[in-house]
Order: C-alpha cells, then sequence, then structure tokens
C-alpha cells in the first residue's frame, strides 16, 4: 500500500499544499484501483511505474518551483524595466520639453541675428555716407588750406604794405611830433613866464639823459629857487597813461640831477578828463593853441 501521507509531504515541499494533498490523494486512488485490477505481478511493476511517476512528479514539482522562481525573477527585471522605462519616458518627455526651448531660442536666435544683420546693413550704409561725406570734408579742407595760403599771401603782402605805412607814419608822427617840439621851445618860456611865474634860464633842448630821450629840458628858477624843466610832447593827450611817459623821465632826471622838476605836457589837444588829472597831478599842460 502507498503511503500517501509521506508522499503528500514530500510534495508539498515543492508545491502548494491544496495541490500536493490532491495529487497524493489521487496517487492513492490510483494505487487502490490498480490492486484490485491486476496480479500481484503486475502490481509490483505497476508499483515501481508509480514510483517512478512521483518522481517525476517530484522532478516536476523542483522545476515547478524552479520555473516559478525564474518567473519572480523576471517580473521583478520587467517591473525594474518598467521603473526604467518610466524614468527613460520622463527623461524623454524633458528632452522634448528641453528641445523645444531651443527650438523657441534658436528662432528668436535667428530672429536677432536678422535684426543685427538688418542694423549692419544700415551701419554700412551709414558709414558709406560718413565717408562719403568726409571725403567732401576733406576737399572742402583741401580748398580751404589753399584759400588759407591765399589769405597768408595776401596778409603777408598786407603786413608789409602796413609795416612800410606804420614806418612812414611813425617817420610823420616824429616829423610832426619834432615840429611840435620845435615850436614849444620859442614859445614855451614866454607862456611858463606869464603864466606859472617860472622863468627859462637856460635854452630848452632836446637831449639824452641815462639813455632815454628827454622831449623838453632845460633849466628854470620858480619862485626865486632853480629848477629842471622836463617834459614830453604828445600829438594827442587823450589817454592817461601818457602822463606816466612824463614821470618816468622826471624820476630820471631827479635820480642824475636832485633838486626840484617841474613835469610839463606839450600836445596839440588835451581831453579835459585828462587835463583835470594832469593838474591834481602837478603836471603843466600847455596846449599848442594856447601859443597862437
Amino acid at each position: 500500500m502507498i503511503d500517501t501521507l509521506s508522499f503528500f509531504e514530500e510534495l508539498s515541499q515543492t508545491l502548494d499544499p491544496p495541490a500536493a494533498k490532491k495529487i497524493a490523494k489521487l496517487m492513492g486512488q490510483m494505487y487502490t484501483e490498480l490492486s484490485n485490477m491486476v496480479t500481484k505481478e503486475e502490481f509490483k511493476e505497476l508499483s515501481a511505474t508509480v514510483k517512478e511517476l512521483a518522481g517525476n512528479v517530484k522532478e516536476l514539482s523542483e522545476a515547478q518551483k524552479k520555473t516559478e522562481q525564474r518567473v519572480n525573477e523576471l517580473a521583478e527585471a520587467q517591473k525594474k524595466t518598467e521603473q526604467r522605462l518610466n524614468e527613460l519616458s520622463e527623461a524623454q518627455s524633458k528632452t522634448e520639453q528641453r528641445l523645444s526651448e531651443l527650438i523657441e531660442a534658436q528662432k528668436k536666435t535667428e530672429q536677432r541675428v536678422n535684426e543685427l544683420a538688418e542694423a549692419l546693413k544700415k551701419t554700412e550704409q551709414k558709414l558709406g555716407e560718413l565717408a562719403e561725406a568726409q571725403k567732401k570734408t576733406e576737399q572742402r579742407l583741401d580748398e580751404l588750406a589753399e584759400a588759407q595760403k591765399k589769405t597768408e599771401q595776401e596778409i603777408a603782402q598786407l603786413s608789409r604794405g602796413l609795416k612800410i605805412t606804420n614806418e612812414r607814419l611813425g617817420g610823420l608822427s616824429r616829423s610832426v611830433r619834432y615840429a611840435l617840439e620845435n615850436e614849444a621851445y620859442r614859445h614855451l618860456p614866454a607862456i611858463l613866464k606869464a603864466r606859472y611865474n617860472i622863468e627859462v634860464i637856460d635854452r630848452l633842448v632836446r637831449t639824452y639823459i641815462q639813455d632815454e630821450e628827454i622831449n623838453v629840458f632845460g633849466k628854470a628858477k620858480r619862485d626865486g629857487k632853480e629848477a629842471y624843466i622836463v617834459g614830453e610832447a604828445v600829438l594827442k593827450l587823450d589817454d592817461r597813461s601818457k602822463l606816466r611817459q612824463v614821470w618816468d623821465k622826471v624820476s630820471i632826471v631827479r635820480e642824475e640831477f636832485g633838486g626840484e622838476v617841474i613835469p610839463i605836457m606839450v600836445t596839440h589837444f588835451a581831453k579835459p578828463d585828462v587835463l583835470e588829472r594832469a593838474s591834481k597831478a602837478g603836471i603843466i599842460v600847455i596846449q599848442s593853441f594856447e601859443w597862437v
């Protein structure tokens, strides 16, 4: 008789208990039915076959167990694969989003490049205009330089002419001034005596003292005291600064001879304000019309 309990225990190690119990029960029934249908010798053969079958079932059970283990491993691998696929899908989604962003950025970049190209075109056009304007400016400068050259030549000619004119005017001015001085030498003694009680005791002359020209110089007496007359002759006494000329000569004579010095200005015409200033400064001004 087959030991179904032992057979069940062996099967339950590789199969689920319900399945192991069902197979053990089935094997027991097959063993009972066969024992009633065959001879003793046949039964032994069948018994050996059943045992061999039980062994095969056990091997199949072990293979099933390994298959289930492999299936579990494959299921786990499949799970990991699906997880990896999800990650790849997410990465793909992000990549597509990034590509969209890059495409948009590229579009904006191309637009910006087009704008820059247009700006560059306008800049080149403007540079061309500036170059043309510069060319015209340089041409104008050349013309101005040529005109300046001619102007300088004309100025040089005018300068030479003016120099000659000034020399002539200077000579004429000196001639007129000398004529004024010559007249003053003849008329001053009488005018000084009559108006200022100054007596000229020596002839009035033109001379140099300390390398400085003195237009009118001579000895005189005022109120019985000896003094020196120092005079300057100017054609027109219209500027107060001209009074400084006679004071400079007075300083030279005082330094050279000492004593009293009488400053005089001889002119054809003197402005009223300059006359007033001269009077306050103690300078005698005599105009040419006074000795007529």
